[in-house]
């Protein structure tokens, strides 16, 4: 075996005083990196941003509410429902189909808006779109961009059977100076 010709280096074993000089390095990095943090952000917040934060608020729902709908000894049935913005105040309104829960046939169907005021028990009726009294059944209803839109299927005289609507109508209503104002696309179907 060959010796070798230069003196053996005396950094090339470690000893307790490294490790305390490795360990006291460190802590000083550590320490002046904490020192040297960047300042901290100061974004202003703009006037409203607090209200579109806030959470949204919530829609009314149906439960509890008195709906102008005489059903006599049965139930007063709500059989579909549709939400949005429909006057632009930034609250949600909720509009619904109801009708009677009669236990034989098909019974006609009322629209209803309801709203809720802020810190109020329950919602409340606001508006009726469609009387049950026209003998309208609802198939399909939405709310898009503040209008409410309904598919009603009706009837061309009174000498058409209850089981069996004739007409096909879509209808839109829009929140218009203090009401909901209804139109209609030309010309009703016959189904």
């Amino acid at each position: 075996m060959q010796q070798s010709a230069v003196p053996e280096l005396a950094h090339t074993h470690t000893r307790p005083i490294h490790w305390v000089a490795t360990a006291t390095a460190l802590a000083g990095v550590m320490a002046l990196s904490g020192l040297l943090q960047p300042h901290p952000a100061r974004a202003a917040q703009t006037p409203g941003a607090a209200d579109r934060t806030a959470a949204p608020a919530t829609a009314p729902t149906t439960a509890g509410v008195d709906f102008p709908l005489d059903c006599g000894p049965v139930q007063a049935v709500v059989q579909k429902t549709a939400t949005g913005d429909l006057d632009g105040d930034d609250r949600p309104e909720t509009v619904a189909v109801v009708h009677c829960d009669a236990p034989m046939g098909t019974p006609p169907d009322g629209v209803y808006v309801l709203t809720q005021a802020p810190g109020a028990a329950r919602p409340r009726v606001v508006a009726t779109l469609v009387d049950p009294k026209s003998r309208n059944t609802v198939t399909e209803l939405a709310v898009h961009d503040g209008d409410v839109l309904a598919t009603l299927l009706g009837y061309s005289s009174d000498d058409v059977p209850a089981c069996c609507p004739d007409l096909k109508n879509r209808a839109t209503w829009r929140w218009r100076n203090g009401a909901f104002l209804r139109s209609t696309p030309a010309g009703a179907r016959s189904v």
